[in-house]
């Protein structure tokens, strides 16, 4: 097919995410290498969103790629019941890898599937039906997980599962609990605390949060807070779900999110990092003490592809290349890179509201004269619009959402192509400076 035919045929046949299919404009993309995506008419972009915050190791790793045929070789797929090696191998690997008593594992085909399986282990182990979670949030788009999720995604999928009960972020839209990382952490909880009262401690199972949350901001939490958070949980026996689907496996400069608070929860959730989004996969890792528990009662619970061969393989070695090649301690090492373009970017252009990052996962926020946010919550504007079309028409790949911007490449990028998408950007944020005058 030519680029259009292959536009054309995608519209015409197939469904879009999160989109009336008759707005999208998709990208068309025919190969992919490295931290760069090609089109088929010899376009080439800088991926600065790693896709969908996933591709953490790249695009096309030959390691990874060899891998898949040679488990596509041996073993493709048996059902749940069985026991392969892969599945032995990959288990003992996250076992030695995720931080804490972290032992046991349950293979799903993505994140959502492992949150959705997540609810399902806290309310079986607890007995409990309520589920806390944060209004900045996003778990997933199947039906329990679109409950979980506090985002306006939310919304027109109501109503839905009962029992979810959404709270305050420390970092609200606007609103501020105070004016320090600590003071923030404390009222936070305190009004937490409260929420955990009026609902009735005896009825909550679980909190759930994205330790730092995604596509909801970029936030990464106060200081003290994780600990605080873990401290208020145990003290009414409610268990911590950290979910890392998007966190995990290196973007923040450490395997897993959770190590920058030094807690460990009772359950963790993770995907895309998990495979790097080469094959699907995902997987609800849990404690031992929760383990255990299932050993002597049943999982209300099964997928037709839980444990399937061909991802497991893809897992095995999409997670031996970050580690082999230092992905994760170079997301750590460019986090101050990242910083300092952010940093430089802000003294430049007025439109720039505000910026963070914590290893490779990083946002920036655009304002109206005044500081307002450009857009309102679940809002746009149109300069965000001509932004985003301004970084496609220059060779950059990332998410304009409301009235900010991603920038979370792949972990192997290096710092001169860190530079050529800061560029890239600088440009750009020539568009909402026009407001200002």
């Amino acid at each position: 097919m030519n680029q259009q035919e292959m536009v054309d045929a995608c519209l015409k046949h197939t469904l879009y995410t999160w989109a009336a299919t008759g707005k999208v404009d998709p990208l068309p993309v025919q190969r992919a290498e490295g931290v760069y995506l090609y089109g088929p008419e010899g376009q080439r972009w800088l991926d600065f969103n790693s896709q969908l915050m996933s591709v953490n190791i790249g695009h096309s790793h030959p390691k990874v790629i060899a891998a898949i045929k040679a488990q596509a070789d041996q073993l493709i797929y048996t059902y749940p019941g069985t026991a392969t090696e892969v599945r032995a191998k990959l288990g003992m690997r996250l076992a030695e890898l995720i931080p804490g008593d972290i032992n046991t594992f349950f293979f799903t085909l993505g994140g959502a599937e492992a949150n959705e399986n997540a609810i399902k282990i806290v309310r079986g182990y607890t007995g409990r039906f309520k589920i806390l979670s944060r209004y900045r949030s996003y778990h997933g788009a199947t039906n329990a997980t679109m409950q979980l999720t506090g985002d306006p995604r939310r919304i027109p999928n109501e109503p839905g599962s009962p029992g979810f009960v959404h709270v305050m972020d420390p970092w609200p839209y606007t609103f501020s609990w105070g004016e320090t990382e600590e003071e923030i952490t404390a009222k936070n909880l305190t009004y937490l605390e409260e929420v955990i009262q009026y609902e009735g401690p005896e009825t909550i199972a679980a909190m759930f949060i994205e330790t730092v949350t995604g596509t909801n901001g970029i936030l990464p939490p106060p200081k003290g807070y994780l600990k605080g958070l873990r401290a208020l949980l145990d003290k009414y026996g409610i268990l911590l779900v950290c979910d890392e689907v998007m966190a995990g496996f290196g973007r923040t400069g450490k395997l897993m999110a959770y190590e920058h608070g030094d807690i460990v929860p009772d359950v963790v959730t993770m995907a895309k990092g998990l495979t790097s989004s080469y094959i699907p996969l995902g997987a609800v890792g849990v404690s031992d003490a929760i383990a255990e528990h299932f050993r002597q009662n049943v999982f209300w619970g099964g997928l037709t592809y839980n444990a399937h061969a061909l991802c497991l393989g893809t897992a095995l070695a999409a997670v031996e290349v970050l580690l082999e090649e230092g992905m994760v301690e170079n997301a750590a090492r460019l986090d101050p890179i990242m910083r300092g373009h952010m940093e430089r970017l802000a003294a430049k252009h007025p439109s720039v509201k505000s910026h963070r990052n914590i290893g490779l996962f990083g946002m920036i926020d655009v304002q109206k004269p005044g500081g307002e946010p450009i857009a309102p919550y679940n809002g746009a504007h149109p300069a965000m619009n001509e932004m985003g079309k301004f970084f496609r028409d220059n060779g950059l790949f990332t998410f304009v959402r409301w009235g900010s911007f991603m920038c979370n490449p792949p972990l192997c990028i290096t710092e001169a192509q860190l530079d050529e998408g800061f560029a890239i950007i600088d440009r750009a944020l020539d568009i909402p400076d026009r407001l200002f005058g």
